[in-house]
């Protein structure tokens, strides 16, 4: 049978894109198939119109007949076919079906039970793997007689006689020599785009089998390629009897993450790669020299000699200006070079964490979608609608077990990625405590109902706040403004303020772009600007292929940026020297020197890199750690909440009440406002 899979038209390759898959699997020893079904509608529109209406019996067949074309091409490499090297299956994983067969959770219905169909949706919890029965064995108990029995569409038909001793119900099965497969059910949320206005998101409940067990894991966006189906429920299990009302499912036979590539999945740093967990998995039917070209492409973008500039332009272009603003968050969602070391020097973090803080109408929220949409992985929150347990994990009942269990909050569910949190200010003092650990540990403990745990929460965190009187007050610190505790404070990288200061030349620039926004063909388009998918890709490439060590050069300038940081404290008399730097500014300076290094695909980081990092510090220290009230740096406005002045100014205070108090000690007869009088003129 051809499915005109053959030949191709191109001269190049003259056997078709599925023969040359088809070798790549031999090749790799891989045997799974993803089937482009828009290339098939193309090709023959009945037969997709019959995998569609019938994917139980017609995957069937197309296993069967690409089992037999991988023989055939075994065969002519040279491979010998024996029982040694059979190979047993060959799994066709359809994906990519016409708009008409994506299904929202919300829609479907019983019409579409045992059909393929697509959803879209993001994985919010996975259980563990258990064993799937799927060859039974059964043995006589009068003359140990073995019959095997493969299961079909869940059921098993238990032999009633022996064909041997010819003996009635004598058959008992033997559950060490039976066949297992794995399983996995996974609960899949619909996306936020597609919930009606006043709903709650639906959850479907999805089963994976054998290689597609834990290739999605929560807090993936991805696309679900599955069949429908429906199984009875018993009341209890001795009950025989099934209820009315089915249970729904989907049996998925394709993975598709959306916004993410090949590149997304790096190596863990704790699991192996060579485990289970870590297998690789193709979502396309891309062939490796197809592969082979997008490296490529990406190689050639990151030698350009103005990448940098480029991705700043790239970058959120529908906002004006905010320059500094954009080279930062583009630092964080580079990120730094993740280091694994020894027990003794302990663990650094590679993720930069980012606080925006200022003026109602300054495009802070804005840039917190679009850096949700952009990032392969993470989750938007508010501050006011976020609790505790909703940004860690909360322990509930398993509806099919009744056992407690962990569901994932938004810093878990971002792990590896972006968590973009919106009203940071408007959280409480409860929900804020969590996050000390979060961001700087990066893990999340939990000890609940007698489950103890520790998730991992390895992601950068986007937080925007508003001032506590809606304007910021440049007459008052940062803590003063915004109600954060100074120890959240201290565990940013970066804190922009982003102020709405009026200026004719500024205001006109802002309104012609605004309006232009709006036109009806919109702003004109930089030809050259890379556009956001690519972006998106370029991203992933560079995190995953691009880990950059710091050379001795830029070792020495960070050493002399940091003391001078530190000399920048000013150098009045004792007791007047203000800490304008941290150990904490200098580790953040080191994350965003690698990840400008990522921006260029360097394999070292160099002394640019080192200049631009201090610089973006210097630029955010400079608005957001600067004494209102002496105009100099004072990194205790972070850090401890008070500036070195204002400490000063309370110490003096004091020595004045304890010098007053000892006289009047001494001279009883001195009035008590006299008193006042002296302490309002100190």
């Amino acid at each position: 049978m051809d499915y005109g899979i053959e030949t191709s038209e191109d001269p190049l390759h003259p056997e078709g894109h599925y023969i040359r898959m088809l070798k790549q699997m031999v090749e790799t020893q891989t045997y799974s198939l993803n089937l482009d079904c828009s290339q098939l509608h193309e090709h023959s529109p009945d037969l997709y119109k019959s995998l569609v209406s019938y994917p139980q019996e017609v995957i069937q067949i197309f296993d069967m007949i690409l089992l037999d074309k991988v023989k055939e091409i075994m065969v002519e490499r040279g491979d010998i076919v024996d029982e040694n090297n059979e190979v047993e299956e060959i799994q066709v994983r359809p994906y990519n079906l016409l708009p008409q067969d994506i299904k929202k959770m919300r829609d479907l219905d019983p019409r579409d039970i045992d059909r393929m169909l697509c959803i879209q949706g993001m994985i919010i919890r996975s259980s563990t793997v258990t064993p799937d029965l799927r060859q039974a064995l059964f043995r006589c108990s009068m003359c140990h007689n073995e019959v095997t029995i493969d299961v079909n569409r869940g059921k098993i038909q238990e032999p009633t006689h022996c064909e041997n001793c010819f003996t009635r119900h004598s058959f008992r099965i033997i559950h060490n020599l039976c066949l297992f497969a794995d399983k996995q059910f996974i609960k899949l949320q619909e996306t936020v785009e597609s919930i009606p206005e006043g709903e709650t998101p639906h959850t479907v409940t999805l089963c994976v089998y054998d290689s597609l067990v834990d290739i999605a894991k929560p807090g993936d966006r991805v696309n679900v390629t599955g069949i429908f189906r429906a199984h009875p429920i018993r009341p209890s299990k001795k009950a025989r009897a099934i209820k009315q009302i089915y249970k729904t499912y989907i049996d998925v036979v394709h993975f598709h993450r959306i916004g993410s590539t090949k590149e997304d999945s790096d190596e863990s740093e704790v699991a192996n790669v060579d485990s289970d967990y870590q297998r690789a998995y193709e979502e396309t039917d891309v062939l490796e020299a197809e592969t082979e070209e997008k490296k490529r492409e990406m190689e050639a973008l990151g030698r350009k000699e103005n990448i940098y500039e480029l991705l700043v332009e790239a970058f959120a272009p529908s906002i004006w200006s905010l320059e500094n603003v954009k080279r930062g968050i583009l630092c964080l969602l580079f990120g730094g070079t993740k280091k694994t070391t020894g027990e003794r020097t302990g663990k650094f973090r590679s993720d930069i964490n980012i606080l925006l803080c200022g003026d109602p109408g300054t495009s802070k929220s804005q840039i917190l979608v679009y850096v949700h949409k952009l990032a392969p992985r993470g989750v938007y929150a508010s501050g006011k609608g976020s609790s505790a347990v909703g940004l860690t994990a909360y322990v509930t009942k398993d509806p099919d077990t009744g056992e407690a269990i962990l569901e994932s909050g938004a810093l878990v569910l971002s792990d590896k990625g972006v968590c973009c949190i919106d009203e940071f200010d408007k959280m409480d003092d409860m929900t804020r405590s969590i996050l000390h650990e979060a961001m700087e540990q990066q893990t999340v403990s939990v000890a609940k109902a007698g489950i103890i745990a520790s998730l991992n929460a390895r992601t950068s965190i986007l937080a925007s706040a508003n001032p506590r009187e809606s304007k910021y007050n440049p007459s008052l610190s940062v803590v003063e403004n915004i109600r954060l505790p100074p120890t959240l404070l201290s565990r940013f990288d970066l804190i922009y303020l982003m102020l709405d200061k009026p200026h004719p030349d500024s205001d006109r620039k802002l309104a012609n772009h605004l309006v232009s926004l709006y036109f009806q063909d919109g702003p004109t388009v930089n030809s050259s600007r890379i556009p956001m998918k690519t972006l998106s890709e370029y991203i992933s490439y560079a995190k995953a292929h691009c880990h950059p060590l710091i050379s001795e050069d830029a070792a020495h300038a960070l050493i002399e940026g940091y003391v001078d940081m530190r000399k920048s404290g000013g150098a009045g008399g004792v007791g007047k020297r203000t800490i304008s730097a941290t150990p904490r500014q200098l580790e953040s300076g080191i994350r965003l020197a690698e990840a400008l290094a990522k921006m260029e695909l360097s394999s070292v980081v160099e002394e640019k890199h080192v200049k631009e990092a201090l610089r973006l510090m210097k630029a955010a220290l400079q608005t957001a750690a600067t004494d209102p009230r002496t105009g100099q740096i004072d990194m205790d406005l972070i850090t401890t909440g008070r500036s070195a002045t204002s400490r000063s100014a309370l110490k003096d205070l004091y020595t004045a009440i304890k010098s007053h108090v000892q006289d009047l000690s001494q001279n009883d007869a001195q009035p008590l406002m006299q008193f006042y009088d002296v302490i309002q003129d100190q």
